[in-house]
């Protein structure tokens, strides 16, 4: 009997996971909760380019046409769909089978957003490609009165601020004081916008805690970052989970070469972009940034809009909250005053996992201790989970390249190739990495982060 395969998300997880499980001869039926497919490539501000060089982010079998000539590019033109599609979708709901039943089939109860309509559909293995950068914004917690309600201004989450048109962005921000909050690479995008638009008449404030490691590529001197950190030479550098005593011995004696491969690149990113003259040269290392994925490639002329001043950097040494005329800073007399705050603070990729299931019990197997790495065997399978897989929660320089490895590993072990571990070793195992993210990425250390040792994540 023909298996079905319910794939959940449209994005470049979603597409891949599609495209696999056919190859494999299942039946896959694709859920998306928006009108079109791409997922966070659909809504892009206007100055977002790709942060990967096109050759790490493209499809195997589907490169970037010969007419996308920048190295960075600012559009998605290599989606393909091998997809039967249901559009508009959003799904609610949970599992039937009992933990590793060979009879058991999931319940997926999906609502049509436009008739709100429910079907439901039985199928045989579920793969969650839902992302981590969407729908579910990431807001700070404020202490009583000093939440936006204080404030007499605008405040929005960038979501927002992505799902207008270009035009109607341009207009928003035109002709006011901008604060944007955060440090990532979304928050530079928006300030270059803002800056853009007001010019040094109306500087636009970036307000943010902690200095991170950016640069203008990824060509540190002339050399590929992938040649320094995603190869095989590479891993040798760093303990990995696992590991002998040989290759313990060798990531020990190779330490003082991790060590100036970490000064090549940071010598770099300061000279290139001046981050001394601005006060953003980080306290920590870049190889803990890199494992951290705190890593990011700074918009064109972003330090230049520094210097002349329509982009202020203002460093908040605590917390912050609001007031009438603006942001109270912690530690500062003054309120920062502005009259519209950008929240550029991510997306809570964790609480939109969990709550795609109903059961209780597995939305708990699903997070896990939330003082570790979420408890997904080579990041994609939960051993206490039956029959579903999680694509492209994990973060890594390439989201693109591990989807699609750890696809084609998925149709491999649903089409019979090989089997997992029992649920012990499985969980031995995610432990082993934990370890190994902690070790390496400190205090910056994330839960979904893969990035220094993505390759051996994905052959192993």
């Amino acid at each position: 009997m023909e298996k079905r395969v319910a794939v959940v998300g449209a994005g470049i997880s979603g597409l891949l996971a599609c495209k696999y499980t056919l190859s494999k001869g299942f039946r896959p039926i694709v859920f998306e909760s928006t009108s079109t497919i791409g997922g966070v490539w659909t809504k892009t501000v206007e100055t977002t380019k790709l942060q990967t060089p096109k050759a790490f982010y493209q499809f195997s079998d589907f490169p970037w046409p010969s007419s996308v000539t920048e190295d960075h590019p600012n559009q998605n033109q290599s989606m393909k769909a091998y997809l039967r599609m249901r559009w508009n979708l959003g799904v609610c709901g949970g599992g039937t089978g009992e933990p590793f039943s060979s009879e058991g089939k999931w319940k997926v109860i999906v609502e049509d957003k436009q008739s709100l309509s429910t079907e439901t559909y039985l199928v045989d293995f579920v793969i969650l490609c839902i992302g981590r950068f969407s729908d579910v914004p990431n807001i700070p917690e404020f202490t009583p009165n000093k939440g936006p309600k204080a404030f007499h201004g605008t405040v929005i989450h960038s979501m927002e601020y992505a799902d207008m048109d270009y035009e109607s962005a341009a207009k928003f921000v035109t002709g006011k004081q901008v604060t944007v909050v955060g440090s990532q690479k979304f928050a530079m995008d928006i300030a270059m916008e803002c800056s853009n638009a007001n010019g040094i008449e109306n500087p636009c404030t970036l307000l943010y805690r902690t200095e991170h490691w950016n640069f203008p590529d990824l060509l540190p001197w002339g050399v590929p970052l992938a040649f320094l950190y995603f190869n095989c030479f590479s891993e040798l550098l760093v303990h990995k989970p696992g590991e002998g005593f040989l290759l313990s011995l060798l990531a020990t004696l190779l330490s003082p070469l991790r060590w100036a491969y970490s000064k090549f690149v940071e010598t770099y990113a300061n000279k290139k972009l001046g981050l001394y003259k601005y006060g953003m040269v980080p306290k920590q290392r870049f190889l803990q940034d890199i494992s951290s994925c705190l890593i990011a490639v700074v918009p064109e002329n972003f330090y230049d809009r520094v210097q002349e001043g329509s982009i202020i950097l203002k460093k908040s040494l605590g917390n912050f909250g609001f007031c009438q005329e603006g942001i109270l800073v912690e530690g500062e007399v003054s309120p920062l005053t502005t009259e519209l705050v950008i929240l550029a603070t991510g997306f809570n990729g964790e609480k939109k996992l969990k709550n795609v299931f109903v059961s209780p019990t597995f939305q708990d197997y699903i997070m896990g201790s939330q003082e570790a790495i979420l408890p997904l065997y080579r990041h994609c399978i939960n051993g206490r989970i039956p029959q579903l897989a999680v694509i492209g929660f994990s973060e890594s320089i390439s989201n693109l390249f591990t989807s699609e490895i750890r696809c084609k590993w998925l149709a491999e072990l649903l089409g019979g190739t090989f089997k997992v571990p029992s649920i012990t070793e499985m969980e031995t195992d995610v432990k082993r990495w934990d370890e190994y993210a902690k070790r390496y990425g400190g205090k910056y250390y994330r839960r979904s982060c893969i990035n220094a040792l993505q390759a051996s994540c994905m052959v192993q």
